[in-house]
């Protein structure tokens, strides 16, 4: 249990962690050098040379596929937007059965592919593999396992491919299996009967998870191959980590409480882009031959939902609220060596347990910089009234309200120490008269005990069983002594000085003040700084 959960599990209702967005590369490799390029079509085609006419003759026998297949699965090749395609797709997945191809969206993006240089009349080719913008296909799919992902295929050879995931809705699948009631909101679980469960399902993901799925449908968009030369001559994508987001979420149980720490969290982490924090956050060294982004920034600040993200080389770190009642801790990266792990998707276990740690040292940093000191509402609730279970209610505390700033004053008199920090109303009235400059018939005994039974409704008091004999709390002596301090030597004061300020002393000299007077005097002044940096004028 890390720092920053532990700080605030008061007011959370569950946490988990999983991979969010999964993005695999899937290439041929034997196909990546062309002599062996030129053995396949040999052997397999009996082709040979192998021309530029035939290398563009299989994307044009691809693009036909596509289209043919498009009719047959009744799932349209539309144009891909300039926006979120994951929203734009969203309406075709509603209905969609287990293991539906719902759109294809047809965009012009870069992939490595094979070309042949040469002239017609010589026929004398030479293949290179070479990055080129070309038309690609992006398969929407239902996945029965997965759910919502993509399969993007280039049309030309050697087929290079990506496969996008998404381990919450992989999650989905899993939970309804089990029968385990959840409430999912967007890309996120909001509600979930046994978050124990959620969690260990999270962790049973492994590498052949991502192969078998990744392995069907690339087979299926690939049907240049045949069974034979699969078997064979390895006419098979391998898998390769190209994008990996790894999430940790703390759902709260009240959208007010998160509210305040968000707003918090955006105050005080400007400095951890600091690189002696982002070290410690990522467990890699800086040295001089580092080369990349080593730096936090706030993102979309005029947006509902701001990103704190923290910079490390190809990856970064991100961290923001999502759905009201949601922290969400996210490291991402296009490149998982920048930690120390393969591409290859075996190392997936070994992926996960880097990012659950740069997880847990960025929130170690950020309880760190939080501080312990969080407005949570609880000098609300003091002032609120206290209902008993009787339905009696009885006020709550006021900072200001001089008979209670009295009678705290005589609570935390060093003379109840001898007797074990004990004190009946009777010893207590004569203090609390001196400390309130009053006499017993302006302020009698029945008005102590009822301001003491304040007290005693918020757990500050408590009285000692078969005694008339009362006890003041640990919690309750911290708590006087920092509403008499607040007010006595910082309110009081400084409400003096602005109000009736005493003319004489505007004409000393800095140094001739008391130093006492020229702290209050710098908080009077940066108080004006203040309102004046937030806009907020004084009226003449």
């Amino acid at each position: 249990m890390d720092a920053f959960f532990e700080h605030h599990q008061d007011s959370i209702r569950f946490r988990y962690r999983c991979f969010d967005r999964i993005l695999l590369n899937g290439l041929i490799q034997p196909f990546q050098q062309p002599e062996r390029v030129v053995g396949f079509f040999g052997t397999y085609r009996q082709q040979y040379p192998v021309s530029r006419n035939l290398l563009r003759g299989i994307a044009e026998q691809f693009q036909s596929w596509v289209k043919n297949r498009s009719l047959k699965w009744h799932a349209p090749i539309v144009e891909a937007p300039a926006g979120r395609r994951d929203e734009f797709v969203a309406p075709y997945f509603r209905r969609a059965n287990p293991d539906q191809v719902v759109v294809i969206l047809k965009a012009r993006e870069p992939a490595r592919i094979m070309i042949a240089i040469g002239k017609e009349q010589d026929n004398r080719w030479h293949l290179q593999i070479t990055q080129r913008w070309v038309v690609q296909y992006n398969f929407y799919v239902n996945d029965r396992r997965w759910g919502r992902m993509f399969v993007r295929m280039c049309p030309y050879f050697p087929f290079s491919a990506r496969v996008c995931l998404n381990q919450h809705h992989w999650l989905a699948n899993r939970l309804r299996e089990e029968r385990i009631p959840f409430q999912q909101c967007s890309n996120a679980f909001l509600k979930c009967a046994d978050p124990k469960r959620l969690q260990q399902l999270a962790d049973s993901l492994t590498s052949r998870d991502l192969l078998i799925c990744a392995q069907k449908w690339l087979a299926a968009f690939t049907p240049f191959f045949t069974d034979k030369e699969r078997r064979e001559a390895g006419c098979q994508h391998r898998l390769f980590f190209a994008q990996v987001e790894y999430c940790d979420n703390l759902i709260f149980r009240r959208r007010a409480a998160l509210d305040r720490l968000g707003e918090r969290l955006l105050d005080a982490n400007r400095t951890i882009g600091q690189p002696d924090k982002i070290t410690t956050i990522f467990g890699r060294k800086v040295t001089k031959l580092y080369r990349g982004k080593l730096q936090t920034v706030i993102e979309d600040i005029r947006l509902p939902n701001p990103v704190i993200r923290s910079h490390y080389r190809n990856g970064f770190i991100k961290q923001y609220v999502r759905d009201h009642l949601i922290v969400r801790t996210e490291p991402a990266t296009n490149n998982v060596a920048d930690y120390g792990v393969k591409k290859a998707i075996e190392h997936l276990p070994e992926l996960r347990d880097r990012l659950s740690a740069i997880i847990d040292r960025y929130l170690d940093v950020q309880q760190d910089i939080l501080e312990t000191f969080v407005d949570r509402g609880q000098l609300r609730q003091l002032a609120q009234p206290t209902i008993l279970p009787n339905g009696k209610r009885i006020p709550g505390l006021k900072l200001d309200h001089p008979r209670q700033l009295a009678l705290m004053h005589a609570l935390v008199r060093f003379a109840h120490i001898a007797a074990g920090n004990t004190f009946t109303t009777k010893e207590l009235h004569p203090y609390t008269i001196d400390a309130l400059g009053s006499t017993p018939a302006d302020y009698s005994l029945a008005a102590l005990r009822y301001d003491l039974y304040k007290l005693r409704a918020k757990g500050l008091v408590r009285k000692l069983p078969r005694s008339r004999s009362y006890q003041l709390s640990p919690q309750g002596y911290s708590l006087c002594l920092v509403f008499l301090k607040l007010f006595e030597r910082i309110y009081a004061p400084l409400a003096a000085g602005l109000l009736q300020p005493i003319v004489a002393d505007s004409k000393l000299q800095q140094r001739k003040r008391t130093q006492l007077d020229r702290l209050y005097q710098r908080v009077v002044d940066d108080l004006d700084q203040l309102l004046d940096a937030v806009g907020l004028k004084l009226a003449a």
